[in-house]
Order: structure tokens, then sequence, then C-alpha cells
């Protein structure tokens, strides 16, 4: 009996999506709630599970395909009577090699694998097979034929057969290029599964563990973009058309103040441990950046607002979306009521969305509603930049890096010395339709007075 898989509902306002890429072919097992298909849509990227267990029968919708919700994008079978007639009848030619081999346990796959009607199929060959059998009997050859054999075989259901073994061919082409043996590196992803970061740290370990080669330069890995094309996916054409469609609709500038960040770097550093076994996250910057922006948002509604035709609406929430940058895009989920919430609420959704969007597994509600949006341009080692503001909403913060400098300060009896302190670049963007230089220039020196004056003792939530 057959089941036809369809595209669900991913969002109230997604109506169709586009197949990026399929994780399963035509006479694959599959089990129940194992990965699909990837999906593409306007709000997210995700994966479509198997609502039932079987075989693979048939593929209806072609990688880059965009259809409706509810097309049928897969057929599911039962499997059953296509995998018994091929056990007995690759057991006869099979089993002379399989008394030869000394690994016994590599036979089962040998037989189970889809190699066997090819055998069938060429009765010459098999007459032929053994001249080129005895130069695997000899004891020396043997040892070595088992696992070239067999090493293709039992790699393909292991990446396929749990969400530990899967790469992305992106992480896969990666590592293969930085020399990384990808059986060697423990996943910190969902399940297990090894990401991007994971083969970028097994590549620095073997640099830092060796004194010599530290001071020789370590050029940096090719590209396996370069010199290439590839087409659009469906995310990055959504977000080109969301940009070009933002700089020709609205008036864009950028408005930037210099923050002294470093009675919250002290602080970070005596509540550290204690914030940490209280949260099981660290505490870095981007709440404390979080909270007094969202704050200073309740003072300076035009910074939270919209535009629709010629009336503007000012949002009765501080709902801040916060850029997350993923292997196919960047993506914004939103944090909803954030002024209301305390740093360790702040830093405990920042940790689960960002590693639930990088593992495509948001929900595409959990992107929707943003009022105010909050990117981490720093977090590279850029000093600001001028973000694009998205609409509806009419403005975004970016957060430098923060950075140690020599600064003149001004003590309480108006003693002026310079000091080593904690420095970091705030970069507003916003909606000259809207928005004036002056509004802008009042909402950041709110900002900057908060976070300068780092009183966030009642706000830990610990």
């Amino acid at each position: 009996m057959s089941e036809s898989v369809v595209l669900p509902a991913l969002g109230e306002s997604v109506t169709e999506g586009t197949v990026t890429r399929w994780l399963k072919k035509v006479g694959d097992s599959v089990n129940v709630d194992e990965p699909l298909v990837e999906v593409s849509t306007d709000k997210v990227d995700t994966e479509i599970p198997s609502p039932v267990a079987g075989v693979i029968e048939q593929i209806l919708v072609q990688e880059d395909e965009t259809v409706q919700v509810g097309a049928v994008l897969v057929i599911i079978g039962s499997g059953s009577g296509s995998a018994a007639p091929a056990a007995p009848a690759a057991a006869a030619p099979v089993a002379p090699p399989v008394v030869q081999a000394p690994p016994a346990p590599v036979a089962p796959p040998i037989v189970a694998a889809p190699v066997a009607p090819p055998v069938i199929a060429a009765p010459p060959v098999v007459v032929a097979a053994p001249v080129a059998a005895p130069p695997v009997a000899p004891p020396v050859a043997p040892p070595v034929a088992p696992p070239v054999v067999a090493a293709p075989v039992i790699s393909v259901p292991a990446s396929s057969s749990t969400d530990a073994g899967y790469v992305t061919p992106l992480v896969r082409k990666f590592a293969q290029d930085s020399g990384v043996d990808l059986s060697r590196v423990s996943g910190t992803g969902v399940g297990g599964r090894i990401r991007k970061e994971d083969v970028m740290a097994a590549t620095s370990a073997p640099v830092g563990s060796s004194a010599a080669p530290a001071a020789a330069h370590v050029p940096a890995p090719v590209s396996a973009l370069r010199g290439t094309s590839e087409p659009m996916s469906r995310l990055r054409k959504v977000l080109a058309e969301r940009a070009v469609a933002s700089m020709v609709s609205s008036a864009q500038l950028t408005t930037v103040v210099e923050v002294d960040v470093t009675r919250i770097a002290e602080m970070r550093k005596s509540i550290q441990a204690r914030f940490t076994a209280a949260t099981g996250t660290k505490l870095n910057f981007m709440p404390f950046f979080f909270l007094a922006s969202a704050e200073a948002l309740r003072s300076h509604p035009k910074l939270n607002a919209s535009i629709e035709g010629e009336t503007i609406n000012y949002h009765p929430s501080e709902n801040i979306s916060f850029a997350v940058d993923t292997e196919r895009g960047l993506l914004t989920p939103v944090i909803r009521d954030a002024a209301s919430l305390s740093l360790a609420q702040i830093a405990q959704q920042i940790a689960d969305l960002a590693s639930r969007t990088r593992e495509n597994k948001l929900k595409p509600d959990e992107m929707m509603g943003g009022t105010f949006t909050l990117t981490n341009t720093g977090s590279r080692g850029a000093l600001f930049d001028t973000p694009v503001v998205f609409l509806p909403q009419v403005a975004i913060l970016g957060t430098g890096v923060v950075q140690k400098r020599p600064v003149v300060i001004t003590s309480s009896d108006g003693q002026e010395s310079i000091a080593i302190r904690s420095m970091v670049y705030l970069a507003l963007s916003y909606d000259h339709r809207l928005v004036d230089g002056a509004d802008a220039s009042r909402y950041l020196v709110d900002v900057k007075a908060r976070l300068e004056e780092a009183n966030f003792q009642n706000n830990l939530g610990i």
C-alpha cells in the first residue's frame, strides 16, 4: 500500500514552497519522522519529515521546483516484496567470496545492497569473474579488497539513517578542502550533527597544538565556489527582493555613537560563573544591548513603528528581530516583549532561537512580527557598518566589536586622564520618512547612557 506525502502548511501566510534538496532517493527506506526533503519558503527553510515508514517509490517534485501547499511531494510504499527476491537470487554468486574473505560481517551488507541485480543481469560477466578473483584470493590481497568494496556500501545508509551522521554538502566540501576527516569530528549540532563550526574547530586544533608551525603563515582555505556559478536559492531571492524594495521605497541613513561598556565588561566577569550555572548559557554583551535598546524604544516610539501608505502605526510592544548568520543566508528570529524580559531570559532565548535557526528547526511564526532589529556586526570583528532597514520596520541597530582602547576620561573633580576602556560603536540605520536625525540621536544617547551606567543588577533574572 502506498501513501502520498504533501507539502504541509509552514505558517499562516505561507502558500508555497521550493524544494531545495532531497535527502532521500527512489528505492531508499525511510522511518517515521525521518527527514525527507528540504523546503524553502519566503519565511523559513525547513526539513519535511516522513509521516510513515516505507520505501520511496516516486518523487513527484524535483529540486528547485516551487509548488503550492498541499501538493504531493513523494509516494512512499510499504516496500514488502522488493527486498526478499533479491536475497536468494544473489546468494549463489556471492557465496564464494564470503568463504574466502576473512571478515564475515562484510557479507550481509553486500547481499542486502542494490548491487545484486546487476550480477544477475550479466551472466557472461560472472563466468569471466574468476580471472579477477585469483589476485584477491592471496593472503595479502583479501584484507585490502573488502574495505574498498564495503566502504561505499556502508557509508550510504550511515549518512541518512540518523541526524547525527547527516552532513550538508557545504560542510562536507569545507571539510575536504580543509583536510579534515569527518569520521574524527564530533558534531555539536542537533542530535550530534556536524556543523561548519565543528570542522573549523578541528582545523584549528592541530595548529594550536604545535609550537613550531605557529609562526608560519597558514593560508586560508580556497572556497569551493571559486570560479563557479549557481542559481540563487529561494531564500537569497527573497532577501534580494526585500533589500532592493526597502532601499527604493524608503529614505535610509545611519547615525553612529561610541559607548564605553567597561562597567558591563567588569560586571560580566564578576557574575559569569553564577549566571552560567543558573541559566546554562554564557552572558555576553548581546543581552545588554537587547535590553537597553528595547527599553529606549518605549520612550522613542518613532523607532518602533511602521508606515502603511500615509498611516503611521506605533507598535504596543517591543518585538526585537535579531540577525542570525546561517549557511543559507541571513535569517531574523524574533524575541517578543523584549523590554519586559530579564537578561537571563533574553540570553536563553537568543541561544535557543539562534541554534534552531541554524539547524532549520525554527517555526515560521517565530520569524514574524518583529518591530525593530538588532544585528551584531561585531561578531566577526567589524567596528561598525550601515545596516539596511527591512520594511515595514523603520530602524535597525548594528552593534560593533567591543575593543579595549586608550580613551580620555574625566574624573568627578574634572581631571582628565587616559585610560584603557572597553569601547563599542552602535550604528542606527533608520527610515528618514518618519525618523529624523534628531530622533535617532536622542534614542542612541539614551541607549548609550543605559549601557554606560551599567545598572543591571535588578535585571539579571538569576
